[in-house]
């Protein structure tokens, strides 16, 4: 099954998404619609990162929006170097079919400068909507 991709890159870090429909672990029946994502970071500056926080907003196509604040990644708090990459991946469970996400991450370089790298917006479609 054909997987989108969505990339974005800010401040020389590019975060590639590929979201999936889990239907084993879906249950349209009582709404309850789980989604996968595939993220990769990648830090093409030349400067370590280190990955703080996170932010998403979360939107559902039946109205039930909400935002997503917490430290790192999956209980991580990863250090990128240049040209290196972390991969993670998660999951989101939305009352409708359809939604999306998109936010940023809070990470920290060598300089200890913060800098926010956004997170490109995905879209979570259900292939039951085909």
């Amino acid at each position: 099954m054909y997987q989108p991709t969505f990339i974005e890159v800010s401040h020389d870090i590019s975060v590639e998404v590929k979201p999936t429909y889990l239907e084993e672990e879906s249950s349209p029946v009582v709404n309850k619609h789980v989604f996968a994502y595939f993220v990769t970071i990648r830090n093409m500056g030349d400067e370590r990162v280190q990955l703080l926080r996170r932010h998403w907003k979360i939107k559902d196509s039946g109205g039930q929006d909400h935002e997503v604040d917490g430290v790192g990644v999956i209980g991580l708090q990863p250090t990128i170097d240049p040209g290196g990459e972390h991969e993670y991946n998660s999951f989101c469970v939305l009352k409708s079919y359809r939604g999306s996400m998109r936010g940023y991450y809070t990470m920290e370089r060598t300089d200890q400068k913060l800098i926010k790298v956004r997170i490109p917006e995905f879209l979570l479609t259900s292939h039951l909507l085909n």
